[in-house]
């Protein structure tokens, strides 16, 4: 039996503090190519994360192999709570020390160079033929496609190759949807994302000066028909599966997150509902729905139709969701000289737009529907001292104004080859030498000023958050987070055990993330360092009395040792 495998280098930018556990579309695809060709094919799939636990094994699986795809690439900045993107030595690594099988690259590195971190230039990718036999600058599930329908020989494959439609690709979705029971966090926390369309509607424009998504050429829109045939095929899975999305806390899949496409081409009331009713249709039980980007331009041009696109969207999806809008900044001169997006004015007006309708709570989970999240680009050519003055400003008049805000990302511009910026990339390494401590200065005022705040608004101390997955252990504490596109971190003052799903109440408010307890508190189990956490405050008479009278009897003998404190009470449990 021939054996292909996939190495999955996690492929998407992170949000917030990390999508991981995320699968992307790639090895999906990928899967589905195999399969499409020969079902009895062994398709093995693996994460970076894995293979770094047991390289020796992973040696052994991917040398008895046919075919080795390593798709990797993050090629936007950011950090990692869940998993850590494939750095450049370990895509050389690899394939220096798998000798055996074809070796393919796929992903943004093949197409855009790597890039390890903003504020740096990408490393080309031609670096990357000298260790594999096809670095893939098209679509690599053709590639791949291509390659078993010749026999193997790679001689006979373009890595060029390009998808002309959706045509195969909606079946390579369908058919490769099995893969997701191989993902490490199947069944648990895991998000799978959903393609709704290729490159960028600003592709007659140029798009953004830095972007490299709209390098994809024409915009391609998929049909709602074959997504939620997908999402049918991922949730059919069940006892063993999941999707839509991500996993299944139960016996059938619960999370999905996928992009929306709100352009003025794309921006159809019934098209979006008939996909979110198609969604909810065949995936009944989906616990998690969110989108992901959304173009400010778009709301401020189309300011009736995006109301009611999102009134539509706040009907099928769930809690928690967030719209991230790439404004890059408040400098109306860089925004002119990199083609961006929207004006100041107008990426205010579409930010409050979305936080008045969406700011609504009385969602299952404890958090806002749908919030705004901005994005910043800093070190695009024009950029001033005076930018980040502008940037401060814009966010003083969200604080101001009350417009509420989800979450702020920061990130220094990765210049790649297919940008304009890529003539500039000198010029912009300089620039980004001299504005550092400009911008090391506006992401401390954001984070120590607009964040706190903003956090405090979002989620007040006592808001009740459900159905929180705890991830990681940190010193004494525990890191957790629910599922969606872009999850609050919390952090919890003890060592929970992890993987497991409790409630948590809002105790503390930091610049990034939020102090929260499990809820209810037991007052008889949970260590002081703990209780003294409980919102709105647990004084250190009670405390020690807690402790002092621990095990504690009954509801009456607590009541009176916290002094019949109502606030307090709704809390604790013995």
């Amino acid at each position: 039996m021939d054996r292909v495998v996939i190495l999955d280098g996690y492929t998407d930018e992170p949000a917030g503090l990390g999508v991981p556990p995320y699968l992307d579309v790639y090895p999906r695809y990928v899967a589905g190519a195999v399969w499409s060709v020969d079902k009895s094919v062994d398709v093995r799939y693996f994460t970076i994360d894995q293979v770094r636990n047991d390289w020796a094994g992973f040696v052994r699986i991917a040398n008895d192999a046919r075919v080795l795809i390593v798709i990797a690439g993050i090629v936007t900045p950011g950090k990692y709570l869940g998993g850590r993107a494939i750095r450049l030595e370990e895509i050389e690594r690899i394939a220096n020390i798998i000798t055996k099988p074809i070796k393919i690259l796929g992903g943004p590195v093949a197409r855009f160079g790597y890039g390890s971190a903003g504020g740096t230039i990408a490393i080309p990718r031609s670096r990357f033929q000298r260790y594999y036999d096809l670095v893939v600058t098209g679509d690599v599930d053709l590639v791949v496609y291509e390659l078993l329908r010749n026999s193997y020989q790679s001689s006979k494959v373009s890595p060029a190759l390009m998808h002309v439609d959706y045509g195969l690709i909606n079946k390579f979705a369908v058919l490769g949807a099995r893969v997701v029971t191989q993902h490490p966090n199947y069944g648990k926390n895991l998000i799978i994302e959903l393609e709704t369309y290729k490159s960028c509607p600003r592709y007659i424009t140029g798009g953004c000066s830095f972007c490299a998504t709209v390098r994809y050429g024409p915009v391609k829109y998929r049909e709602a028909k074959a997504i939620v045939e997908e999402v049918e095929a991922l949730y059919s899975l069940g006892g063993v599966s999941t999707l839509g999305l991500v996993g299944r806390p139960t016996s059938t899949p619960t999370w999905l997150t996928t992009r929306v496409s709100w352009t003025s081409q794309g921006l159809t009331q019934g098209a979006i509902e008939g996909l979110l009713v198609g969604i909810r249709n065949v995936a009944p039980e989906l616990e998690t729905l969110h989108i992901d980007n959304v173009n400010p331009g778009t709301i401020y041009h189309w300011p009736r139709e995006s109301i009611e696109v999102t009134k539509i969207l706040m009907k099928y999806h769930t809690p928690g969701d967030v719209a991230a809008m790439g404004i890059e900044t408040a400098d109306p001169r860089v925004v002119k000289l990199n083609n961006l997006k929207v004006m100041p004015d107008e990426a205010y007006f579409a930010i409050k737009t979305i936080s008045e309708l969406g700011r609504a709570r009385g969602g299952w989970n404890g958090m806002p529907e749908l919030l705004p999240g901005i994005n910043f680009v800093i070190g695009l050519p024009g950029e001033t001292r005076e930018t980040f003055k502008l940037n401060i400003e814009f966010l003083r008049r969200l604080l101001n104004d009350d417009v509420w805000v989800r979450r702020v990302n920061i990130r220094q511009v990765l210049v790649l080859p297919p940008t304009p910026l890529w003539n500039q990339a000198e010029d912009i390494r300089q620039l980004l030498k001299d504005h550092r401590k400009y911008f090391l200065a506006f992401k401390y005022w954001v984070r120590r000023y607009f964040d706190h705040e903003m956090l405090r608004r979002v989620v007040p101390k006592g808001t009740i958050l459900r159905r929180v997955f705890t991830e990681v252990h940190y010193g004494n504490g525990t890191y957790a987070r629910q599922v969606g596109s872009y999850p609050l971190l919390i952090y919890i003052p003890a060592r929970i055990e992890l993987g497991r799903w409790i409630d948590v109440v809002v105790s503390e408010h930091g610049f990034r993330s939020v102090i929260g307890v499990p809820y209810p508190v037991s007052v008889n189990e949970a260590p002081k360092r703990l209780l003294k956490y409980v919102p709105p405050h647990m004084s250190r008479e009670i405390l020690n009395k807690i402790i002092a009278a621990r095990p504690i009897k009954d509801h009456e003998q607590l009541r009176n040792i916290i002094n019949n404190n109502d606030e307090l009470s709704k809390y604790l449990t013995l």
